[in-house]
């Protein structure tokens, strides 16, 4: 199962368990935040579309932690004129994890399912990438021309 949500502007795909970084949110680590603002969900056979929103759906979500991202960098120039800038910017950001996902007329799967979908991932065989044979390269003959004098 899984919901497009709408935070700061910005939508994201969200998962039961998933972890996603959005702009600066108010709180600390470990509160809890509910988002209403679900615009789509779907379980893989149902789906529930908002217009915009889906009246009465809800994700919680918990704040893992707050921190900064990493640097940007901006660079103003002027040719000729000797005008150079630089100037860095570090956006605040909060990680969170979906804690559930209340969406009305699909229901959402237990939990148990998806720790087993996971298990069968973790113990799948690893298998080496194959070793391609290196081609050989030829060596290219420059040609000359001669002029007449």
């Amino acid at each position: 199962m899984f919901a497009i949500i709408s935070s700061g502007g910005k939508q994201y795909k969200v998962s039961q368990n998933s972890v996603l970084t959005v702009n600066k949110l108010t709180g600390e680590p470990g509160d809890k935040i509910t988002i209403d603002e679900v615009l789509f969900a779907s379980d893989g056979k149902e789906f529930s579309l908002g217009d915009p929103q889906i009246k009465g759906a809800k994700v919680n979500l918990e704040i893992l932690k707050q921190e900064r991202d990493r640097k940007i960098l901006v660079f103003k120039k002027k040719r000729r004129k000797n005008y150079r800038r630089m100037n860095g910017h570090r956006q605040d950001i909060t990680f969170l994890k979906v804690t559930s996902m209340d969406i009305p007329g699909i229901k959402a799967k237990s939990s148990s399912v998806e720790k087993k979908a996971d298990v069968k991932d973790d113990t799948a065989v690893k298998t080496a990438p194959k070793k391609t044979a290196k081609k050989k390269t030829s060596v290219k003959k420059k040609t000359t021309i001669k002029k007449d004098k």
